[in-house]
């Protein structure tokens, strides 16, 4: 991408063609960059992400949602701990995107602090502002207002830790005390956001190897506060074909619910049993 095709003079247009190619692909998430002056949206469904963090009434009314849907969906009550734990998914999950997408299309990683996002997940939407990404030497984006240029793809990488790290961090404190979770769990599970997120969307976007090969240079271990790595390995199908599969660093807690139908990243869940989900006809 060259100079000319960003638009001129903002920092947010460093990001807002990442976000372009994800609706595409992935239609049930928009974000949308605010322009400078722009408000942020309000009102009935939308929430801020740093009223998630203050864990109060903006935090009860989100978790309502998933509440409510647990019982629609399952015709039964779960425990408040896995309500919370529903809840901080579907906000994390789109949330990591923000970060992890512009990096893996475009080696641009923007920083997003609680005070400058919101969403409204029944819409499917998110807005944000971007005042300071980082960025490589080369990129054309390097002469932008807001860009912070890094020496290399590991100094890069940092940086999208740092990103996710200091967007959740906070959020996972306001969600933590409902949560029945120590801080390691609760890290491990901003870790399986953050893989399985730009996982599941790099499969859309046809490049599920290279976002594998991203995210295990992503999180090789020890990237404190995250937990372990990004947890890839093979599984052979029954016609020899590769299964690409991944442990999960926590668990979702859905089993409470369900028993009997784990998710296929799940700790929980067997080789054999992974072998037959990822085989069977959708």
């Amino acid at each position: 991408m060259t100079l000319s095709t960003l638009l001129p003079g903002t920092a947010a247009s460093a990001v807002t063609d990442a976000y372009a190619r994800l609706a595409e692909v992935f239609p049930g998430l928009r974000a949308q960059v605010l322009a400078d002056g722009e408000s942020a949206p309000g009102g009935a469904g939308w929430v801020g992400a740093a009223e998630l963090a203050g864990g109060g009434a903006a935090l009860d009314a989100f978790l309502a949602w998933d509440h409510e849907q647990v019982l629609r969906d399952y015709g039964q009550e779960a425990r408040p701990d896995v309500v919370a734990s529903f809840g901080l998914h579907r906000y994390a999950w789109p949330a990591c995107l923000l970060v992890t997408v512009p990096w893996f299309l475009h080696r641009r990683v923007p920083r997003i602090p609680v005070a400058d996002v919101a969403f409204h997940r029944a819409l499917g939407r998110m807005t944000l502002r971007v005042r300071e990404f980082a960025c490589l030497p080369d990129d054309p984006a390097a002469a932008l207002p807001g860009a912070r240029v890094v020496a290399d793809e590991t100094a890069l990488r940092a940086e999208v830790l740092a990103a996710v790290a200091g967007h959740l961090g906070p959020v996972l404190d306001g969600f933590g005390p409902r949560m029945r979770r120590g801080r390691r769990a609760l890290w491990g599970m901003a870790t399986d956001e953050v893989v399985e997120g730009l996982w599941y969307v790099a499969h859309l976007l046809g490049e599920e190897r290279r976002a594998m090969t991203e995210l295990e240079a992503l999180l090789p271990g020890a990237t404190k506060p995250f937990v372990g790595t990004a947890g890839f390995r093979e599984l052979t199908g029954p016609d020899g074909e590769s299964l690409p599969t991944r442990d999960r660093a926590s668990c979702c807690l859905f089993y409470t619910l369900r028993p009997e139908d784990t998710c296929v990243t799940c700790p929980r869940t067997c080789d054999a049993d992974r072998v037959r989900k990822l085989t069977s006809a959708p």
